[in-house]
């Protein structure tokens, strides 16, 4: 039997309200959404996912390289042809040999991905780690732009533990065009045919429930959420009351998370400490996996999702990237995709040196020791991600290089800083440039403590480049 060890989920920082939805349509098509998180401009599935494993992983007290599978579920990869996982693992420094799995296609990819997780667990034991992460989008006009929201989650699973996930079943049966993405588009649509669309939905999520060989009765129930209704319209099929699907829901105050949608709630369940836990998740086509989790103790888990910054509806607008011209043409400092590749320990992992000689600590660690002149290859050190700032200005419009400047153009002015990072060694320190993130420029200042995070750097060749950012501790 497997068992939910720990739990990590995370929301963008920036909301939107129905109120400034209607303040620019004219009405807000998102029934029972109050407010949806946005992600940033240098934020996207597979940001959010590291975000979301990295706060498993630290309530679980474990590394990286202890996860020996690795599955990933979204239903908007950053890009359609490519394992994303390679690049995940590599943040997460897991282990390169460790068993990673991609799941897209359906805003069912969460609770795939945690099926398959559970069946490779139980088959050669270990520990695994589930990451859903995503951001839905539809067209600005529509009730599915409207609900679209942005968060992730992720789960260590292992043999025995105190969440133990006791049953499971799906249903599947076609139900064509009720929520659509064509190869090449970044919005979904649907054809609306309200009743159409509901029977798909209640179906699927009453078959799933009804294949399961517990009759559960769970104190909060996890169920997909398109909207702030849909999933209360279909209680009686999934065999729960209203409030069992509010104790955990997330839609409300974050929107649709579509493939992330069941593990928010089953995360925020799970950190409630809620005994009895039924989750359903729903991709259109339609089908629906039911999983009955029970809990006979605490479960270490990392769940902070309240922050917010208010956005006005243009606001949102520019950081979707809507309002904004594209790169500008020509320029830019040139790093080729090789070359990007070889900073990858630095850039994922922070991997600095130490001096076989004297034992100065460099960043990059490349070149002759500034220190004594050694030419002898550096010893790897892996920095913590903490430090404090020594020098901050701030890049504003028309400041930044031709590579960020469609970013910008995206998330406006932002914090260029140096950053004396810690190493796990006295009071050594490391000298680094890097860029802000979550924080306007003006919440940086000479002597505050940062942390790093993983973020989007700038798109060229259109390959993304990822790396480490800072913001406020």
């Amino acid at each position: 039997m497997t068992a939910i060890t720990a739990a990590g989920a995370y929301a963008p920082r920036f909301r939107i309200s129905a109120e400034a939805f209607e303040e620019a349509w004219g009405q807000f098509q998102a029934a029972g959404v109050s407010e949806k998180a946005v992600p940033a401009a240098d934020e996207d599935a597979l940001t959010m996912g590291y975000e979301a494993a990295s706060r498993a992983l630290e309530a679980a007290d474990l590394d990286g390289e202890d996860v020996s599978w690795l599955g990933f579920g979204t239903a908007t990869p950053p890009l359609e042809n490519e394992d994303l996982t390679a690049r995940l693992g590599a943040m997460l420094a897991l282990p390169n040999g460790a068993t990673r799995q991609l799941f897209t296609g359906s805003t069912r990819a969460g609770t795939r991905a945690l099926w398959a997780g559970m069946d490779a667990i139980e088959a050669d034991g270990g520990l695994a780690l589930v990451v859903a992460a995503d951001a839905p989008r539809g067209k600005p006009d529509d009730a599915i732009d409207h609900a679209a929201g942005a968060g992730a989650a992720a789960f260590v699973l292992e043999r025995d533990g105190p969440a133990r996930i006791v049953d499971r079943a799906e249903y599947a049966t076609p139900y064509p065009g009720t929520r659509f993405r064509n190869a090449g588009d970044r919005e979904t649509e649907g054809l609306g045919i309200t009743q159409y669309d509901r029977r798909a939905f209640t179906e699927t999520i009453g078959g799933a429930v009804a294949g399961l060989e517990i009759d559960p009765a769970p104190e909060a129930a996890a169920v997909q959420a398109p909207d702030g209704k849909l999933p209360y319209r279909a209680a009686g099929t999934a065999g729960v009351g209203t409030d069992e699907i509010r104790a955990c829901a997330t839609v409300h105050d974050l929107g649709n998370l579509g493939a992330a949608s069941v593990p928010v709630s089953l995360a925020r369940a799970i950190a409630a400490g809620h005994d009895s836990i039924l989750g359903v998740s729903h991709g259109s086509g339609a089908g629906a996996d039911a999983i009955v989790v029970e809990s006979a103790g605490d479960v270490p888990a990392n769940t902070a999702l309240k922050d917010g910054d208010a956005l006005t509806y243009a606001e949102y607008l520019r950081q979707r990237g809507v309002v904004t011209s594209g790169p500008p043409s020509g320029g830019g400092a040139y790093v080729s995709v090789p070359s990007w590749r070889r900073s990858l320990p630095q850039r994922y992992r922070l991997e600095a040196g130490r001096c076989p000689d004297c034992g100065a600590f460099a960043f990059p660690p490349e070149g002759i020791c500034d220190d004594c002149g050694a030419r002898e290859g550096y010893e790897p050190i892996d920095l913590p991600g903490e430090g404090t700032i020594e020098a901050v200005t701030t890049i504003s419009q028309g400041g930044a290089p031709p590579e960020f400047a469609e970013q910008q153009a995206k998330s406006g002015d932002y914090a260029a800083a140096i950053v004396a990072l810690d190493v796990d060694a006295g009071d050594e320190t490391v000298s680094v440039p890097v860029m802000g993130t979550d924080a306007a420029p003006a919440a940086f200042s000479v002597g505050d403590r940062v942390e790093t995070t993983t973020r989007r750097i700038y798109t060229q060749e259109g390959v993304t480049r990822y790396g480490f950012k800072i913001r406020p501790s």
